[in-house]
C-alpha cells in the first residue's frame, strides 16, 4: 500500500479552477484581499497615476508616501500595474465577476494603445526619457517591468481565454528578442532587475513556443559573464564603469544583481533578495524544463546556504535595509530585520519550484513556513494596511501603511493570494500530491475519471486531517502525502488501518492504491508548543528562545504582556499550552505559560548597580507573528529571553 523510498516524478500545479478552499484560516483572507484588497489597490494606481500614465503624457503626479511627498512617474510603475491584472486574472479563475472582467478589459485596451508601433512597452521611457529607453538595464527596471507584464498577460488568457493582452506581450518579447541575444547586431545583456527570466518560462508553457524557452535560457546563462554587460552598457552610454557600480544612489557591487559570477558557479544567496528568488526561480524553473542538472545543483547548493545560515525562523530573508537583501553568515538582527515581504513571496515561489521539480518535502517546509509567517504578515487583517519590511522585534513605532513610494510589496502579497490554490496540491501520471493542508476540495483526473479530494481539516490550529474521495468507479493512482518537517510523531491510517511512517523518505508518504468513494484516510500531525533555537553563530539570538506550533510562529506583544517583551524571561521547564481564542484577530490559537519579569521598581534613579533586578512571576501570552500590529501599539518580540 505504501512505498516510502519511491520519489515520484515532478509534480504540477491543479489549475486555480480545480482547487477550493473552504476553511477558516484561508477563506477570508482570500474573500478580503479579493473584495477588499483588489479594489484598494485599483484605487491607489488610479489616485497615484501609474493607470493615467498609460495617456503617455509626461506630468508631475503625485505619491502619497509622506503628506507633501510628490514625485514623477516611476520607472516600475508598469509593474504594479501588472500584478494588479494578474491579481484580477487569478480571481475571475475561481469567481465570476462580470465587472472586474469589464474593467480588466478597459485597462488593457489602453495599454495596447500605448504600445509603441515597434512593439516596445514602458510608459515611463515613453512618455518622459524615449532617447534612453533600453540604455541602463544595470539600474533601470524595463525588463523587470516587461516580467510582470508577460506573467499578467499569462494570468489573463489562462482565467478569461482572451488574448488581446497576450499578443501585445508576444509583440513585445519578439521585440526584446530582437534586441538582446547572442547574433549579429544584439546586445549580450540582460536584467539588472531579475524578473522576465521566470515571465518567459510561463509564456512558453502557454503558447509552446520554444523560442520563449531559449530566451529565458539565454538570459539566465548570459548573468555573470565577462567582460561584464553592464561595464559596456555604461560605456555606450558615455560613462567610465566603476567596480562599485551606483545602484539606486548607493555604491553596490555585482552581487546586488547576482552578476557577480555565471549562475552554474554560485553557490552563496548574495545581494537584493528580491531579485535572487526571481533568478533562483527561473534557474528551477530551467532545470526542469530541460533536465538541466547543472543548474538543479546550483539551485540546491544556494537552498542549502539560504536555510542553514541566513534564513529568518519566520521565513523571511535580506537582514538589510541598504541593499535590500543578504549580508554575511548567521547575520540575523531582529530590531533591523529588512525581510522584504516581496523576498518571502519570491522565495514562496522558489521553494515550489524546487518541490516541483524533486518531489522533496524539505521545499514545501520552507514555503509552508514563509507563507504562514513573513508573507501573511505583510498584509493586515483589513486588506488594506501593509509592511514592506518585517522586523521581528519592534519598539512600538513600527506599523504597516497603505502606501509606498515603491508600493511593490500589496500587490505582490495579494497576487499570491488569488492563485493560493496553485500551491496545495501537485499532479503528476502517477496522482495527486497534497502539499498543504486546508479545509476544501482539489478536483483531478486519473485514467480520463474525474476525481474529487476533499479535506477536512481545521489546519493550521489543529492537525487532524482526514481525505476522502467522491469518483464514480474505483481507480489506482497514488495519493502522496506531505509529512511535514516540523511534526516529530506523525500517524496515518487508511481506513483505519496504521500505516508504518518510519521509512518515509523525502517528506511525503506515497499511497498506491486503487481508490474508491468509500475510502478515508486519517492523518494526525501533533502539535505541541515547542521551542526553537538559533544557531550558536547567530550572535542576535543568543541566549533566546522562539515559540512555534506547527507551521506557525509566535511573538509576544506589550499589549498582552502589560510590559515591554524584552524584560520578561521563559523559563526552560516552563509549562506551555494552546488555547483556541475564536473571538480573537477572527480567531486563532494563542500560546499561554508562565514567565518571569524583571521589576524596575526598586531602580529608581538608579542606571548601574551590582545586584541583579528582581523577578516576578509572570502571565505569558503569544501570539501568531502575522497577526501582530493590529491591536494596541506597542513592543513586540519573536526572541525571547531564556534560561
Amino acid at each position: 500500500m505504501t512505498d516510502p523510498v519511491n520519489n515520484p516524478a515532478r509534480f504540477t500545479p491543479l489549475p486555480l479552477r480545480d482547487v477550493i478552499l473552504d476553511d477558516a484560516f484561508w477563506k477570508p483572507r482570500l474573500e478580503t484581499n479579493r473584495t477588499v484588497t483588489l479594489p484598494f489597490l485599483y484605487g491607489q494606481l488610479e489616485r497615484v497615476g501609474t493607470i493615467d500614465a498609460l495617456d503617455l503624457r509626461p506630468r508631475p503626479l503625485r505619491v502619497p508616501r509622506h503628506p507633501g511627498s510628490a514625485v514623477t512617474p516611476q520607472m516600475w510603475w508598469d509593474s504594479d500595474l501588472a500584478k494588479w491584472i494578474e491579481t484580477a486574472a487569478a480571481c475571475l479563475a475561481t469567481h465570476s465577476d462580470p465587472a472586474l472582467e469589464a474593467q480588466v478589459d478597459a485597462l488593457i485596451e489602453r495599454m495596447v494603445a500605448a504600445q509603441q508601433p515597434g512593439g516596445y512597452f514602458n510608459t515611463f521611457f515613453t512618455a518622459l526619457e524615449p532617447e534612453n529607453r533600453l540604455t541602463n538595464e544595470r539600474d533601470w527596471h524595463e525588463l523587470y517591468n516587461a516580467g510582470h507584464l508577460i506573467e499578467a498577460a499569462v494570468a489573463h488568457a489562462e482565467a478569461t481565454g482572451k488574448t488581446a493582452f497576450l499578443d501585445m506581450m508576444e509583440r513585445y518579447t519578439r521585440f526584446l528578442m530582437g534586441v538582446y541575444g547572442e547574433g549579429p547586431g544584439q546586445r549580450r545583456g540582460y536584467p539588472g532587475h531579475e524578473e522576465i527570466e521566470l515571465a518567459l518560462v510561463k509564456l512558453y508553457r502557454l503558447t509552446g513556443k520554444r523560442e520563449y524557452l531559449d530566451f529565458a535560457r539565454y538570459f539566465v546563462d548570459e548573468r555573470g559573464r565577462q567582460p561584464h554587460f553592464f561595464d559596456e552598457e555604461a560605456r555606450a552610454r558615455g560613462e567610465t564603469p566603476d567596480p562599485a557600480l551606483l545602484s539606486h544612489g548607493d555604491a553596490l557591487p555585482y552581487e546586488y544583481m547576482q552578476a557577480h559570477r555565471p549562475v552554474r558557479e554560485q553557490d552563496k544567496v548574495v545581494g537584493h533578495a528580491v531579485r535572487a528568488m526571481y533568478l533562483y526561480s527561473a534557474m528551477a524553473d530551467l532545470a526542469a524544463e530541460l533536465g538541466d542538472d547543472s543548474l538543479r545543483h546550483a539551485c540546491e547548493r544556494l537552498w542549502e546556504d539560504l536555510t542553514t545560515r541566513r534564513l529568518y525562523v519566520t521565513g523571511g530573508l535580506g537582514p538589510s535595509a541598504h541593499n535590500e537583501g543578504m549580508t554575511t553568515d548567521y547575520d540575523l538582527p531582529n530590531d533591523t530585520a529588512y525581510a522584504e515581504t516581496c523576498a518571502a513571496v519570491g522565495l514562496v515561489f522558489w521553494a515550489q519550484r524546487m518541490l516541483n521539480l524533486t518531489g522533496e518535502g524539505r521545499y514545501a517546509d520552507v514555503m509552508e513556513r514563509a507563507l504562514y509567517n513573513n508573507v501573511l504578515g505583510g498584509v493586515a487583517r483589513d486588506g488594506r494596511h501593509f509592511f514592506y519590511d518585517n522586523p521581528l522585534e519592534s519598539r512600538g513605532d513600527k506599523h504597516r501603511w497603505e502606501w509606498h513610494a515603491c508600493p511593490c510589496c500589496p500587490p505582490n502579497v495579494s497576487r499570491l493570494l488569488a492563485s493560493l490554490g496553485h500551491y496545495f496540491y501537485g499532479q503528476n501520471e502517477g496522482g495527486i500530491a497534497v502539499h498543504l493542508y486546508a479545509e476544501g476540495t482539489a478536483r483531478f483526473e486519473v485514467g480520463g475519471q474525474p476525481v474529487t479530494l476533499h479535506q477536512h481539516t481545521a489546519y493550521p490550529w489543529d492537525g487532524r486531517v482526514e481525505l476522502s474521495f467522491d469518483l464514480e468507479r474505483p481507480a489506482p493512482f497514488t495519493l502522496s502525502l506531505r509529512l511535514p518537517g516540523w511534526c516529530r510523531d506523525p500517524q496515518l491510517s487508511v481506513n483505519g488501518e496504521a500505516v508504518d511512517l518510519s521509512g518515509v523518505r523525502d517528506g511525503y508518504v506515497h499511497l498506491t492504491r486503487e481508490w474508491d468513494a468509500r475510502d478515508r484516510v486519517a492523518l494526525h500531525l501533533p502539535m505541541p508548543v515547542e521551542r526553537v533555537y538559533a544557531h550558536p553563530d547567530v550572535r542576535q539570538d543568543a541566549g533566546l528562545v522562539a515559540l512555534q506550533r506547527g507551521p506557525v510562529v509566535y511573538c509576544v506583544e506589550g499589549t498582552d504582556a502589560g510590559v515591554s517583551p524584552h524584560r520578561l524571561v521563559l523559563p526552560r521547564d516552563a509549562a506551555l499550552s494552546a488555547t483556541f481564542e475564536p473571538e480573537l484577530l477572527g480567531g486563532i490559537s494563542i500560546i499561554r505559560g508562565e514567565a518571569r519579569v524583571e521589576e524596575s521598581g526598586d531602580w529608581t534613579g538608579t542606571l548601574y548597580r551590582t545586584a541583579p533586578p528582581r523577578q516576578a512571576t509572570a502571565p505569558l501570552c503569544a501570539v501568531p507573528y502575522a497577526l501582530w500590529d493590529q491591536r494596541e501599539p506597542g513592543d513586540m518580540r519573536v526572541w525571547l529571553r531564556g534560561e
